[in-house]
């Protein structure tokens, strides 16, 4: 179990993780001409060149990585990075921005019940009816905003109730990228207390880079062969597409994937698994800007809810499983 120190530094972390993360759910949004596929790649693409430069001034530690753990990256990259932002960016502009950004919400809840259950030998176990009020108030926030988006749906005539379906179907599928990614990354970490999170991070992209170069020629070829009219290589909007791209890139994709790490080596997977509730914020609080109005009653009462849940967990300490076995 972490220290005070470890605890409160890798809280900070996922804070600055979630801020930056939350970056990705307003992309999709600003730029609605582009599809999803180019998004993925094109974000994914900016990242790999942007580590690339970074793996070259760490190369001397990049070199320790063996064959098994450049494997393990590319599986992360695949599911974590690419399979995940795809199904979340289609989701996002089919859907909107608030209905994916509460249905990956439930990441925290998700992922605090799936290591409770998977890694108690390793973290200690916590009764589950002392998680329940965290995963309670979690679970409550996240049904409050979601009904207040609801009620905007129905009350919209124009509103496809298909399309918005399909979108929340999708979400849930980056759900499941998203709750088996920090699980088998924590794993990585904590199985390696000796090698650099910045090190990690940065494999990261390197692996993703052949991944989106295949991605991103695959949507371009598929562009000119059905005679489609996005102009590529870079869309109707080359600056603002390439800005945004190596912006999310560095951020949302590198910085991020530092600080997670960062959080990751200091906190039990059960704790920091539902810090992710701070991407979940931060992408809401975006996407009211990008609305340029500010939230319903319903909606700050559900923030709240959100914020308690992530405290409450904060405050409970798990049993070792040694101290759980030994006669009374």
């Amino acid at each position: 179990m972490p220290d005070r120190t470890a605890l409160f530094t890798g809280t900070l972390f996922a804070l600055a993780a979630g801020l930056m993360w939350g970056l990705v759910f307003v992309a999709p949004l600003m730029l609605a001409d582009y599809p999803a596929a180019l998004l993925t790649f094109g974000r994914y693409l900016a990242f790999g060149l942007i580590a690339v430069p970074l793996a070259w001034l760490d190369r001397a530690r990049i070199r320790e990585l063996t064959r098994t753990d450049w494997l393990e990256a590319l599986r992360l990259a695949l599911v974590g990075n690419v399979l995940y932002y795809l199904l979340l960016s289609a989701a996002i502009q089919r859907a909107g921005g608030p209905l994916p950004t509460m249905i990956i919400g439930t990441l925290p809840v998700v992922i605090a019940v799936c290591s409770n259950w998977r890694d108690a030998r390793r973290d200690g176990r916590l009764p589950w009816r002392r998680m329940l009020p965290s995963l309670a108030l979690l679970a409550a926030g996240i049904a409050l905003v979601n009904h207040v988006e609801l009620q905007h749906l129905r009350q919209d005539p124009l509103a496809d109730l298909g399309r918005y379906a399909w979108g929340a179907l999708l979400a849930v599928g980056a759900v499941v990228c998203w709750t088996w990614y920090p699980l088998r990354n924590a794993d990585w970490l904590r199985a390696h207390p000796g090698r650099s999170p910045t090190t990690w991070a940065t494999a990261q992209g390197i692996a993703t880079l052949p991944l989106a170069i295949v991605g991103y020629a695959g949507v371009w070829l598929w562009q000119i062969a059905t005679q489609a009219p996005l102009a590529m290589p870079f869309g109707p909007t080359p600056l603002a597409f390439i800005g945004l791209m190596l912006t999310i890139g560095l951020f949302a994709s590198w910085l991020g994937t530092l600080c997670w790490n960062e959080a990751s080596q200091r906190l039990p997977t059960r704790i920091a698994g539902q810090l992710i509730v701070f991407e979940t914020l931060a992408a809401l609080t975006y996407a009211y800007l990008l609305r340029g109005r500010a939230p319903e009653g319903l909606t700050l009462l559900g923030v709240a809810l959100l914020v308690a849940g992530v405290v409450w967990a904060l405050r409970q300490r798990p049993t070792p499983l040694a101290a759980e076995a030994r006669p009374a």
